[in-house]
């Protein structure tokens, strides 16, 4: 698996997603990203600074393109804090004093914290969206409630991918009605 290989996987990996996910200029979309994963060894014990790079590019201009914040969450050593960009949190949202390294926050972590114009660390978030790359639990930094999405890449290099989008949560009782556009069509009839 070649550097480029596993960006062109990233990069069709997201474009899936948003195709389904809907989502709008100024939203969240979190990765969890295990390097070692994607080279076919056990997460966390061989990081790879140039595969958390391709992973990088070939998400982050989709991404940036359509004015939709990247977050990336961090390794279990920095509680899978999350980095993102300053300007993506909500006024009032409390920052933690953390810089992501190789092994203590990832590659991946390391490598958005290093291309980001701002970056903070927060130690979670409630994103629109996300892709879990090599099984590193990224569901507790999604909006409730997950839905599960289903894309044709089913890895990246060696690390299996899951996708989730979210959506506002149904209310009421058999009185209620719901907005099929903001459900992103999940309504049973």
């Amino acid at each position: 698996m070649t550097y480029e290989e596993i960006r062109e996987q990233a990069a069709r990996a997201v474009t899936e997603l948003l195709d389904v996910a809907k989502l709008k200029k100024g939203d969240i979309f979190v990765i969890g990203c295990s390097s070692s994963e994607i080279k076919g060894a056990r997460i966390g014990k061989d990081s790879d600074i140039n595969a958390a790079k391709a992973v990088y590019d070939g998400v982050m201009p989709i991404l940036k393109e359509k004015g939709i914040y990247l977050a990336a969450q961090c390794c279990e050593h920095l509680n899978r804090a999350v980095i993102v960009e300053r300007e993506a949190l909500l006024p009032g949202t409390e920052i933690v004093n953390v810089v992501p390294q190789m092994h203590a926050g990832g590659s991946f972590a390391m490598t958005v914290y290093q291309n980001a114009e701002h970056p903070v660390a927060v130690e979670e978030i409630k994103a629109d969206a996300g892709m879990d790359i090599g099984d590193t639990l990224i569901g507790m930094q999604l909006k409730k409630v997950a839905v599960p999405v289903r894309i044709s890449v089913k890895e990246i290099g060696c690390a299996h991918v899951t996708c989730a989008r979210t959506r506002p949560k149904f209310i009421g009782g058999s009185r209620a009605v719901y907005d099929d556009v903001l459900s992103g069509g999940d309504i049973q009839r």
